[in-house]
């Protein structure tokens, strides 16, 4: 069986040696100057920009989802229901059955 490529203990202790020089060493963020703040005007220039990718659904899958929501809650509220009303049951016989009753 073949082994993979990078798994011998030499190559382990140069990766291990790597990243313990990165670590070591401040991060390229912190010793590159701060960022030129960006003005007003370009900042709203750039919020347009972003907002014309946005891609809204039409009001035809919006009502579709509405509707599936709307069934997922009925379908959800008569499951409970069903619950509720067993564990209330069981509860009130096995009370009905420690009182002697």
């Amino acid at each position: 069986m073949a082994r993979k490529p990078g798994t011998n203990p030499s190559a382990i202790r140069n990766r291990a040696a790597k990243t313990a020089a990165v670590m070591a060493s401040p991060s390229a963020a912190a010793l590159t100057a701060p960022k030129k703040k960006t003005d007003l005007v370009q900042f709203f220039r750039e919020v347009r920009i972003e907002a014309r990718k946005i891609t809204w659904t039409s009001r035809r899958e919006t009502w579709i989802t509405s509707v599936m929501v709307a069934i997922m809650v009925v379908v959800a509220m008569g499951f409970f229901a069903v619950v509720d009303a067993s564990v209330s049951f069981s509860v009130n016989q096995i009370l009905k059955l420690a009182s002697g009753g």
